[in-house]
């Protein structure tokens, strides 16, 4: 993949459209609705964003939206890099405690599998996903979708470089973790006692090597050898659920 571009990209359905405007509203710059849209909450949200809505031609949707795409007569063009922040901001006003835990992915590049972890890292309590510009899938409205709204919730940051932010968070007091199917210690009896970073390495080829040689540990998952492993995103859930056994602090509501 390039780096992310500065272009509109759609997103569509009642729950994604409202996740954006009722928790990142500034980064929504179009609305289009359907003739007959009578959801008076969500046009309540629009009309406080100051959004004029359009109509919603499906017979010449927005780009990237199919006519037979479960839309519920609303989509909405937002800037995907208006939702990021950047990391020295990001690190700056993180506070860190042994309840901390932050995703770095590292060359994924299917977003289905972006959006996917960015949901588990909500779920979990993460403190935010760490993102990298070169070969790696970017903030698109599939894996906004995917990620069911959660990346207008969780903090997403844009980071320049895998390994340097590693290198960083470690000098910072970070635990860092590398995802991987032969692991040094596993999920079921390692001890989670400090600020954590966890690195998801590209699906296919999985962490480069300089950044396996920078981790702390590899972290594995035991399980049943009729089964060779577990795809990207449903490892990256156990692992973050894992974590977030011994830390249910970061779950629970602020």
């Amino acid at each position: 993949m390039t780096d992310m571009k500065d272009e509109i990209e759609f997103i569509f359905g009642k729950h994604a459209v409202t996740e954006a405007l009722r928790y990142r509203a500034g980064v929504v710059k179009q609305i289009f609705l359907d003739l007959n849209f009578s959801d008076e909450k969500i046009i309540a949200q629009i009309e406080r964003a100051g959004l004029t809505p359009r109509p919603l031609n499906l017979n010449n949707p927005p780009r990237g939206v199919s006519a037979k795409a479960a839309h519920q007569g609303i989509v909405a063009g937002i800037l995907p890099e208006k939702l990021m922040m950047q990391y020295k901001d990001f690190i700056q006003t993180l506070e860190v405690t042994d309840d901390t835990a932050v995703l770095i992915l590292g060359e994924v590049q299917d977003p289905h599998n972006v959006g996917a972890v960015i949901r588990s890292a909500a779920a979990f309590g993460l403190a935010g996903v760490l993102i990298p510009p070169h070969n790696q899938a970017p903030l698109t409205g599939t894996v906004i979708k995917v990620s069911a709204g959660m990346a207008f919730r969780i903090p997403i940051v844009s980071i320049s470089n895998v390994n340097s932010v590693a290198r960083d968070l470690q000098q910072r007091g970070f635990w860092v973790y590398g995802l991987e199917g032969e692991g040094t210690v596993t999920t079921t009896s390692e001890k989670f006692d400090r600020p954590t970073a966890f690195i998801l390495g590209n699906e296919g080829s999985g962490l480069r090597q300089k950044t396996r040689e920078l981790c702390d540990a590899l972290i594995s998952i035991p399980i049943h050898p009729r089964c060779e492993s577990l795809n990207a995103a449903a490892a990256t859930a156990v692992v973050l659920a894992s974590w977030s056994v011994q830390h249910p602090q970061a779950v629970v509501s602020k």
